[in-house]
Parts: C-alpha cells; sequence; structure tokens
C-alpha cells in the first residue's frame, strides 16, 4: 500500500466518512410565528421528497403554536390540520411549548390531536439538537 493510499485511509477512518455515509438526516424545524407555518409545510414535503427516510421535528412556541389550534386556518381560510395531518402520517413530529399554553391561557385540549405537549418549546430546540443530534431549521 502507498503512502497516500495510508494517509487517505487515516483521513477515512478519523473522520468518519462510512458512518456519515450511513447516517439518517435528522432536522428540528423551529417556527416561532405562524405566519410562516404554510413555508414551513412546503419545505417539510419538499425535505421529505428529497430526503424520504429523514427524522423530522417541528417544535413550536410563542405565536408559532397557532397553527397546531383546533380550527386554525391561513389567510386564504385553508385549514391547517390537513397539512398537519399528512406530514404526521409521513412522520413528522409536532411539539407544542406548555409554557406558552399557560402564559396565553390556552387549553390544551385545543391543541390538534397528534402533537405533543412539551414543558419548554426553546428547552426542547436545545435538546433534540445537543442530545439527539438534529440539525436546526428555521423556516
Amino acid at each position: 500500500m502507498t503512502k497516500f493510499a495510508k494517509w487517505m485511509l487515516a483521513l477515512v477512518a478519523m473522520l468518519g466518512v462510512s458512518s456519515l455515509a450511513l447516517a439518517e438526516t435528522k432536522a428540528v424545524y423551529h417556527i416561532n410565528d405562524s405566519a410562516v407555518a404554510g413555508v414551513a409545510m412546503n419545505n417539510l414535503k419538499n425535505h421529505l421528497n428529497a430526503d424520504p427516510g429523514a427524522k423530522l421535528i417541528v417544535v413550536t412556541h410563542g405565536k408559532g403554536i397557532d397553527f397546531l389550534l383546533d380550527g386554525a386556518a391561513d389567510k386564504n381560510g385553508n385549514p391547517y390540520n390537513i397539512a398537519v395531518e399528512e406530514l404526521m402520517a409521513k412522520g413528522v413530529e409536532f411539539r407544542v411549548c406548555n409554557n406558552t399554553l399557560v402564559g396565553r391561557k390556552i387549553d390544551p385540549k385545543t391543541v390538534l390531536p397528534g402533537a405533543k405537549i412539551v414543558p419548554s418549546g426553546v428547552a426542547e430546540l436545545a435538546k433534540v439538537q445537543a442530545r439527539e443530534g438534529y440539525v436546526y431549521v428555521k423556516p
């Protein structure tokens, strides 16, 4: 084996290229304003079309939770629940900040079925990035 080949083999081992090629994509989408919910839904659909095996989480807080409440619709009157349910069926997880629900006095029962209520949206963002290896996406 040549000196160059040995060097390349060592570099591949150090970088973990073989394991990177096999790693699944994990991304957390951060929504803190429902004005971008429609764009985010399109981003998520496009992401899954390009990478069907991706693990995607949407974390919401502040005004970003509004599209995940019963009866929420865009400015044209189109309900969000249809797109959310389609994405959930493809494995996308939606997480809603309980601090926002409490602070805004919103009944947790109005959160769309299937969306998970988490103690803190910002803490959830940090946790999935630091502990679970998700990359951050801001639509």
